[in-house]
């Protein structure tokens, strides 16, 4: 290399001023090798301007760390200072240029941040979406086998790339494309062992072995909100609170002794404590409805619990109290609306357990160990145990984990209907990815310490923020409207004193007189403005109320009679000017009335039966001729069993034998349980329901004329969950045999979308022109996806 290259080199990191943070991924050691790398090749260190230790965000542009769990981390992404891993500085002095920070970034929810894929004998379509995948998740795309490479993407092992990969002993892994799916389905990184080719664990099929479980490393002091036994003051060096002022709260409710200990404990570490919350740094506190609480957030300081602080303690090492859900203070009243669950846990072991336990306790819920009727939520890591089967006959919600962190780092509880909640990869056991969820820090702002201006103009009490009253200003401050019957005052008004005037107005400019309605009322010329008195305008609403109670108990009256409510209301008959006609018209009409609320009677009296253990789809079966078929199907709706004719919503097949028939075909992408036709007949003799074992279909001579095996199609469904022909176009003629109806059916239930070809110039172009044509990842779809029939 020649003095001019040497000269470019040196001057690779001229323009970049870091600041190297230690941690337990980043040892003191291999600090001191990238501080030698990046001065080597000109950059200059901002750590030697500070004097107290903290990094100066003004003075530095690059922050090298492994882990986002430092204090400043919020603070230098808000101010748009790259914060990347040690691996930038090698990758960049590798390619003789500054590396994209986004791609080395130790921010948690980039899960890719640090992986190198490669595809190698998968569809070009297929290789577009795992490229942009990767690199919106943090990872690289390397599109040849390099040394730098530490995925590869594949379906077999006889690719040239995977050889490559043996030959030369790269310390590579080789999986399916399905992780890469998984990964991306559960929005984690996933542990690659089941994918592994060239013998994946998930295509061995057998679904029921035990799935191992995987170590949890990020439950390790962090599994409840109350630390069962405080650390000692010990020699040992600590310096974890550093030039920090720390400030424990009087709602910690400690004894004199305990709080002496933490005393000293924070002193060793080189820290001070303080008994104000604007002179102190760190806040520790139980919980969030507290005064110190919401000034201490709003200022930026960093706030946590006893559980954080020992931590701390113990491992000398700075992290984040938003890292860990169980680190950040609890609500008082449990998130609004989750006391209404009873949550139970499998396949869930050792801290996990505990974790998810106390986890589900802190959100305001109820845990029970053992799993009843009554219960509403089973959490499971996978699908595999006497729980989960018994979650699916009592119609109990089955969620992963990520549910109840999700919902408890959001404070919102999560809609059961996102898939990611839901989703369990095969062979693979979920306990390995829990305690990655961070508290949402925008969503606790505003659920818990919202801006000061709301608060004041409410004339808010301190400490008196209670869970309702979270709500009422969350809508405030989304624009949405504040009913009458959510707000609660936080002070009663005296009756005589003189209203406040409202702050709010301080917002949008000074204050002004209120302008007069321009509605002029009846004998006034002037009206006198209101006022903001909630208990006078309480009496004049419920008068107002009390003068309509006529009115509207008679168009109450009205609105039940034959034919509705006439515009403008009928004219009441009085005694001496109606006719004998009128009265017998008025006598029929309430006998119709009274008719309707005897057939409503009847409707309610339908509506106790017990509800339908079974959904149960016919085919190729005769039914009695006339009333008797709907009388059959009412006998068996009684015994809990309902005949529908939705593919989509049955749970159970009846069919003579095997039939090629559409509710057949169609139905079987779902993986209903199928069974003979004569359970039909024998629950109708016997009028009871009976049970299904028996009645299983087989049909041998069937499946050797049709050329399949119906368990190993019931199997392939379930595995496919009715998405066998997802992202695929399939056009169909007017005279393909059996009818375009019957076929686009069947390819809808299986996920796909049917079209019908008319041979029309321009007609395929026009729908990919409508952007049709696009899978979930905006990856154009090939055209080998698009069939004519």
């Amino acid at each position: 290399m020649d003095g001019g290259d040497e000269n470019v080199e040196q001057l690779l990191f001229s323009q970049i001023n870091f600041h190297i943070i230690s941690s337990e991924s980043l040892k003191p050691f291999d600090a001191q090798t990238i501080h030698k790398k990046l001065v080597d090749n000109g950059a200059q260190d901002s750590s030697q301007k500070s004097t107290t230790g903290q990094i100066s965000l003004d003075d530095v542009s690059h922050i090298i760390s492994a882990t986002s769990d430092f204090p400043e981390y919020n603070a230098a992404i808000d101010a748009l200072k790259s914060v990347v891993k040690p691996e930038w500085v090698t990758a960049s002095i590798a390619k003789g240029r500054l590396a994209n920070p986004r791609s080395y970034s130790p921010d948690p929810r980039l899960f890719f941040s640090g992986l190198v894929l490669c595809c190698a004998d998968i569809p070009e379509g297929d290789k577009d979406a795992v490229m942009g995948g990767v690199l919106a998740t943090g990872g690289l795309y390397s599109s040849s086998v390099t040394k730098m490479v530490t995925h590869i993407v594949a379906l077999t092992m006889d690719h040239d790339k995977c050889q490559t990969v043996l030959k030369k002993n790269l310390t590579c892994k080789i999986v399916l494309p399905h992780w890469f799916d998984d990964c991306l389905r559960i929005g984690k990184r996933l542990d690659e062992d089941p994918y592994l080719l060239p013998d994946p664990e998930i295509l061995r099929g057998k679904p029921h072995e035990p799935i191992i479980d995987t170590k949890k490393v990020d439950l390790q002091g962090a599994t409840s909100v109350q630390p069962p036994d405080p650390p000692r003051v010990g020699t040992r060096q600590i310096d974890v609170f550093k030039g920090k002022k720390i400030m424990l709260n009087n709602d910690l409710k400690i004894s004199s002794h305990l709080r002496g200990t933490l005393e000293d404990l924070i002193d060793q570490g080189g820290g001070t404590t303080t008994g104000s919350v604007h002179k102190a740094d760190v806040l520790i506190c139980h919980y969030r409805e507290t005064s110190e609480y919401r000034t201490a957030s709003r200022a930026g300081k960093e706030v946590g619990n006893l559980t954080w602080l020992y931590y701390l303690t113990t491992h000398n090492t700075w992290t984040s109290p938003m890292r860990r859900l169980l680190h950040y203070p609890i609500s008082q009243y449990g998130l609004p609306g989750f006391d209404k669950f009873r949550i139970s846990l499998s396949n869930y072991n050792g801290e996990a357990r505990v974790y998810l336990e106390n986890l589900a306790i802190a959100a305001g819920g109820a845990f029970t160990k053992t799993m009843k009727e009554d219960n509403t939520h089973l959490i499971t890591a996978h699908q595999h145990s006497e729980k989960c089967d018994a979650a699916r006959e009592w119609n109990i919600n089955m969620v992963n984990h990520l549910w109840l962190e999700d919902s408890y780092a959001k404070w919102q509880i999560q809609t059961l209907s996102n898939p990611r909640y839901t989703y369990f990869p095969p062979r693979t056991n979920l306990s390995g990815i829990v305690g990655q969820t961070q508290i949402d820090r925008h969503a606790v702002e505003r659920h818990f310490f919202p801006p000061s201006s709301i608060e004041e103009s409410e004339n808010i009490e301190p400490g008196q923020l209670n869970a309702r009253r979270l709500q009422q200003l969350d809508r405030h401050n989304s624009g949405l409207p504040v009913t009458s019957s959510e707000f609660i005052p936080y002070r009663t008004q005296d009756e005589n004193e003189t209203p406040r005037a409202s702050k709010m107005h301080k917002l949008n400019g000074p204050l002004r007189t209120p302008a007069a309605s321009r509605i002029v009322i009846d004998g006034k010329e002037n009206e006198t403005p209101s006022t903001n008195s909630s208990r006078g305008a309480k009496d004049r609403a419920a008068a107002k109320l009390h003068d309509q109670a006529a009115d509207i108990a008679l168009y109450e009256k009205e609105r039940k009679r034959v034919g509705g409510v006439i515009f403008g209301g009928r004219r009441k008959i009085s005694d001496d000017a109606g006719s004998n006609d009128s009265r017998k018209r008025s006598s029929s009409r309430d006998e119709g009335a009274g008719t309707d609320e005897d057939t409503r009677d009847a409707k309610r009296a339908k509506k106790s039966r017990q509800p339908a253990v079974m959904r149960l789809l016919v085919t190729g079966y005769q039914w009695a001729l006339g009333k008797k078929e709907a009388e059959d199907k009412s006998r068996l709706r009684d015994h809990g069993i309902l005949v529908t004719q939705d593919p989509t919503h049955c749970t159970h097949l009846a069919a003579p034998n095997l039939l090629r028939t559409r509710k057949f075909i169609c139905a079987l992408a779902y993986a209903p349980v199928v069974i003979s036709s004569q359970y039909v007949d024998d629950c109708l003799a016997k009028d009871k329901r009976l049970e299904t074992e028996d009645y299983l279909l087989t049909d041998p001579d069937g499946e050797q004329k049709h050329g399949f095996q119906l368990s190993e199609s019931l199997n392939r469904a379930k595995n496919h969950r009715g998405r066998l022909l997802r992202g695929m176009t399939i056009y169909c003629t007017e005279a393909v045999k059996g009818g375009f109806d019957t076929y686009k059916a069947i390819i809808e239930s299986n996920g796909g979308r049917c079209f019908l070809y008319k041979a029309r110039a321009g007609s395929v172009t026009a729908t990919r022109a409508a952007g049709q044509d696009e899978d979930s990842n905006g990856v154009a779809e090939d055209e080998s996806k698009y069939l004519y029939l």
